[in-house]
């Protein structure tokens, strides 16, 4: 079982965990009444997923405010990223998971959409987002597939959950409703906010997961389709503000290759 999340005050900044919070003595009477009358009526749920805040609370904004300032802050320093990828992916009737890895690169581009390319292993395959489009090859069967990616089928797709990584605060306030779930430790013992994200339009998922490192780098996403299967990304081993070329980003297809449109 996880343990309850600890804060301390010093100040007049109090730190919960990974968060710290500024605080206005004038209000902090009536904040704290709130926050004990909320935890007075949620002590077991509190108890059992340990670190748990509603969007709607006082407490829930300011960790949340604290949290999608952080990842803007950490996007505009970021200029490339090569990293391993880990993507998971269940089919909830068959009870199956199809986990693949491979190696991401990542380049963002002013004003435009990020470059991205997946090279996966077992089954080898490619693929290359630019511009919106995208290349996807795989060299054992001769084929590759071209499209458009708000066109393709299936968003919970690595390309579609790298797609957090780039939006700003104001993005994601915009197009979720964004609640905090609480702290958790993910794969490698890094420890983590972690966020659910309610599409406010009507979208090919449900739901989507983020899992946030102290740094404001989203090293994990997870997407419930309506379905509810579930795709689950997993970044590692990150190397950031590396030189990555341009030219990279392109799949060479050989002389003969099948091209199927999607």
């Amino acid at each position: 079982m996880a343990k309850p999340f600890t804060r301390s005050r010093s100040n007049n900044v109090e730190t919960v965990g990974l968060v710290k919070i500024a605080h206005d003595e004038t209000n902090d009477s009536y904040f704290y009444m709130k926050l004990n009358y909320k935890i007075g009526l949620t002590a077991a749920l509190t108890f059992i997923f340990f670190n748990t805040a509603a969007v709607n609370s006082t407490f829930g904004q300011d960790v949340i405010n604290t949290i999608l300032t952080r990842m803007d802050e950490h996007n505009k320093k970021l200029t490339s990223l090569r990293a391993s990828i880990t993507m998971a992916k269940e089919n909830v009737q068959l009870g199956v998971v199809d986990t693949t890895e491979g190696t991401v690169q990542y380049l963002p581009q002013r004003n435009k959409n990020p470059l991205i390319r997946v090279d996966w292993k077992r089954p080898e395959e490619s693929l290359a987002v630019v511009d919106k489009q995208y290349v996807m090859y795989q060299p054992n069967l001769k084929q590759a597939y071209t499209g458009n990616v708000d066109k393709a089928k299936g968003k919970g797709t690595a390309g579609g959950a790298l797609a957090f990584m780039n939006m700003t605060r104001a993005q994601l306030r915009a197009n979720y409703s964004v609640v905090y779930l609480g702290e958790a430790t993910v794969k490698g013992g890094i420890k983590t906010w972690h966020l659910q994200l309610t599409p406010k339009v009507k979208t090919s998922y449900k739901t989507a997961e983020i899992w946030i490192d102290s740094d404001g780098m989203p090293i994990q996403s997870k997407v419930v389709e309506i379905n509810n299967d579930t795709t689950t990304v997993h970044l590692s081993n990150l190397n950031k503000n590396v030189t990555l070329r341009a030219d990279s980003f392109q799949v060479n297809l050989p002389k003969g290759t099948k091209i199927i449109k999607g």
